[in-house]
């Protein structure tokens, strides 16, 4: 979302209240698996979306339209209104207790044009269309999801979300968003139920680690965090992506864009960032588990965390000193690596190391979004002028969003954090590589445009 320091808009919530499911679910405890109970998953993922108003829904109120479908998607996504415990070795399972998700109703006198042509994040006002309930936002008894739907005076909704990660991913959280969706339209259930079966994605008897995982670590090695964190996103349609390609050898010229990307990115963050060239630097790309491999089949429906993300590595000196087509090599290596037996070790690897944390220091983290099918979650009033991250959080990560630019350009916006000097150091490098200047859409820091809300 472009910054607009002079947007000045008040946000009235009412009290957050807890829904639940709309008829009785089974109670007790389920376990997650030993992909999901990872140290570094033990955060929440916030997600926002934003909805024109639909002159054929006039005299329906998103907010309760929602929140009812809600309920009812509960009884199938039970385990969602549940609370999180942890047993023996700290092992994280779900106590069904059906206590609910927090959800909040809003009203802001603002309009979705005053947002700007082109929605998307970084969005400065994100603490202000999802409030942080005080206490909600612990990994353990706290709800798994708070929701909150912010009605615009134009007649176009906000709604915004954060959910525990350990619980579901990103594909996992669309099909339950969908199934809220389908039940707003008037579905009796969604069409795609939901699959629990975590135990599909445990550790093996015994445990075996068969491939080497650099992304992980033995101790916490948290990165000292500048004071003056910027953020930024980059917009990269048909004509950048061509100036890029145009950079590679020809043995390269057939490889994705995800790859193409990620290793322009990951050469240009390092030297922008400016370590010593004898640091080692990696980038960990994220990849979905449930398609790509036959030998891990698993279930349609299935909303666990379902992904890998090996890591592509080398010195800093070397990323940068050497052409882009040497950054390009590695990332396509290391995405060959990601086989079912990839991710069966690092499942192995969690219950023998005791799960050991992600390498921070150095690392950067590229999850596509493109195909999630955020923007395709449609409530009644059609799919999303902008759906997907609120921001590039965790610092370290960017997501790709499909995103169509205020020229009518359809490409992939990229969302990146950084202090300040190393952001402008950023985009000139882009621009140096590119041979012409870059289209920041957008950048913020801690400071946000005046907002005033209330309970």
């Amino acid at each position: 979302m472009a910054s607009l320091p002079s947007l000045v808009f008040s946000v009235r919530r009412q009290q957050p209240q807890l829904v639940g499911p709309a008829k009785p679910t089974p109670q007790g405890f389920k376990h997650l698996s030993d992909i999901d109970d990872q140290q570094g998953f033990r955060f929440h993922i916030p997600v926002i979306q934003f909805y024109h108003n639909n002159p054929l829904m006039v005299g329906k109120d998103p907010v309760r339209v929602i929140k009812a479908a809600v309920a009812e998607a509960l009884v199938f996504y039970y385990p969602f209104a549940g609370r999180l415990r942890e047993g023996p070795a700290r092992k994280l399972m779900v106590d069904c207790t059906g206590e609910g998700v927090l959800f909040i109703e809003a009203d802001a006198d603002v309009r979705l044009d005053q947002f700007g042509d082109s929605i998307q994040p970084p969005c400065p006002c994100f603490e202000e269309l999802l409030y942080d309930v005080p206490g909600s936002g612990g990994v353990l008894d706290s709800p798994l999801l708070l929701i909150q739907v912010t009605r615009l005076m134009c007649g176009g909704f906000i709604l915004a979300l954060r959910l525990n990660h350990t619980i579901s991913d990103g594909p996992g959280l669309v099909q339950f968003m969908n199934a809220v969706a389908e039940i707003s339209r008037g579905a009796q259930t969604p069409s795609v139920l939901p699959v629990w079966q975590r135990e599909i994605l445990n550790a093996r008897v015994p445990p075996r680690v068969s491939c080497v995982h650099h992304e992980y670590g033995e101790e916490d090695d948290t990165p000292v965090r500048a004071d003056d964190m910027t953020q930024g996103s980059f917009f990269f349609g048909p004509k950048e992506l061509s100036a890029i390609r145009k950079l590679l050898p020809p043995h390269l010229h057939n490889s994705s864009t995800f790859e193409v990307l990620t290793a322009f990115l990951w050469r240009c963050r390092t030297i922008a960032l400016q370590p010593d060239p004898n640091e080692e630097v990696r980038v960990l790309c994220i990849f979905n588990a449930r398609a790509k491999n036959p030998l891990l089949p698993l279930p349609a429906g299935y909303y666990g965390n379902a992904f890998a993300f090996p890591a592509a590595f080398a010195t800093a000196g070397k990323l940068c000193k050497n052409p882009l087509g040497y950054a390009l090599d590695l990332v396509r290596k290391t995405k060959a690596s990601m086989t079912g037996e990839y991710i069966r070790s690092v499942a192995d690897l969690m219950v023998m190391k005791g799960r050991p944390v992600f390498k921070l220091v150095g690392t950067y983290i590229v999850s596509d979004v493109t195909r999630a099918g955020f923007r395709e979650i449609d409530f009644g009033w059609g799919r999303a002028v902008y759906g997907g991250p609120a921001a590039a959080s965790p610092e370290m990560i960017s997501f790709f969003i499909p995103f169509k630019n205020s020229k009518g350009e359809d490409g992939i916006v990229a969302p990146v954090c950084l202090p300040r000097q190393a952001m402008e150091r950023f985009r000139v490098e882009q621009e140096r590589m590119i041979g012409e200047p870059m289209d920041m859409e957008g950048s913020i820091t801690k400071k946000s445009p005046s907002i005033i809300s209330s309970l």
